[in-house]
């Protein structure tokens, strides 16, 4: 008896990747909102001890009433299934500190703060890569020896002391660049001219936060510089007749700057950290400064908001991070 084939079965086309990514996002999202919450809840103290202090005294009347217009006064399930049907709505909640809204309060210091961290990250990634790749095709000489002790300094420099030696030298001695803030006070600048007032009060700051992990950049480029070299490839193409420029450019760097994609995903958080302490020592008006105020007044709406939008913004570079690796090895890409 004949049997009649099998039509071919229909394989399910698989999602595109950035949309897999973001479903598998979506869950750590939850998870980070839930963790935040009950850790902040840890703390002792809140808003309303902190207004009877700056009181100096207070009635448990008037602090009652405080924490019934805060919602502390609440179990605290009702006040996490609260937080939870704000975050459904995009609510981050109203900042009983400053009394206006937490998002309005994050939208008008996140540029500053984006602003910083990018300017910063470039230069590090820049000047880092270019370093490290330089120290690597000039081994054990003046130039590699170089490298390697600025970048050994950069490492084990604090931020806030750099930060502040810069101020006392370029700004206290020298008057070459302003000491603080992110515009001068009293001037109405527009145009060229409000650039450049930007760009002059960048300097510093940009310079502190970038010295961190230009340093770690270019020790890491130089490791896999000299990994990549040794590889039969790059032995095949010089065997060929390109020249050691090209070579490098066109074979070894796109090759060793896999590693620095991975880092650099993998520490935004920490830059993210790290821009704390330079707007507090520069007073410049961003995340990192308005964290700081949010803490040490008990404005836990205000922190949350902050949480929660900084490990979006994490988790966003790390997308960003994972498309790259596709752009700089298209293997990589076939094999998803």
């Amino acid at each position: 008896m004949s049997t009649l084939p099998r039509p071919p079965s229909r394989r399910r086309r698989p999602w595109p990747y950035p949309l897999r990514r973001v479903c598998q996002a979506l869950p750590l999202v939850v998870v980070i909102a839930i963790t935040n919450f009950f850790w902040l809840r840890l703390a002792p103290g809140d808003l309303a001890d902190v207004i009877a202090g700056e009181a100096g005294a207070a009635t448990p009347e008037f602090m009652a009433e405080l924490r019934r217009q805060f919602g502390t006064d609440q179990p605290l399930a009702l006040q996490f299934v609260a937080y939870l049907k704000r975050l459904a709505h995009l609510d981050l909640g109203w900042s009983f500190r400053y009394n206006e809204s937490v998002l309005r309060l994050i939208s008008d210091r996140l540029p500053a703060t984006a602003l910083l961290l990018v300017s910063a990250l470039v230069l590090a990634l820049l000047i880092g890569c270019a370093a490290g790749t330089l120290a690597a095709v000039s081994r054990w000489r003046a130039v590699d020896i170089v490298v390697s002790v600025l970048a050994t300094l950069g490492f084990a420099t604090p931020l806030f002391w750099l930060g502040l030696m810069l101020m006392v030298l370029f700004s206290a001695h020298l008057h070459w660049l302003p000491s603080g803030g992110m515009t001068t006070l009293g001037v109405d600048a527009h145009g060229w001219a409000y650039v450049r007032d930007v760009a002059s009060h960048m300097v510093m700051p940009v310079f502190c936060l970038a010295a961190y992990y230009l340093a770690i950049y270019a020790r890491l480029m130089r490791a896999s510089v000299l990994e990549i070299v040794g590889l039969d490839f790059v032995r095949t193409a010089r065997a060929k007749g390109v020249s050691r420029f090209r070579t490098v450019v066109s074979h070894v760097v796109p090759n060793a700057l896999l590693p620095i994609v991975t880092m650099t995903a993998l520490q935004f958080g920490t830059l993210f950290s790290g821009s704390v302490a330079i707007e507090t020592v520069f007073s410049w008006p961003g995340l990192g400064q308005l964290a700081l105020d949010a803490v040490s007044s008990r404005d836990l709406n205000l922190l949350l908001g902050i949480l929660f939008v900084s490990s979006l913004l994490v988790l966003a570079v790390n997308l960003i991070a994972d498309l790259a690796y596709g752009w700089f090895d298209p293997r990589i890409e076939v094999q998803r």
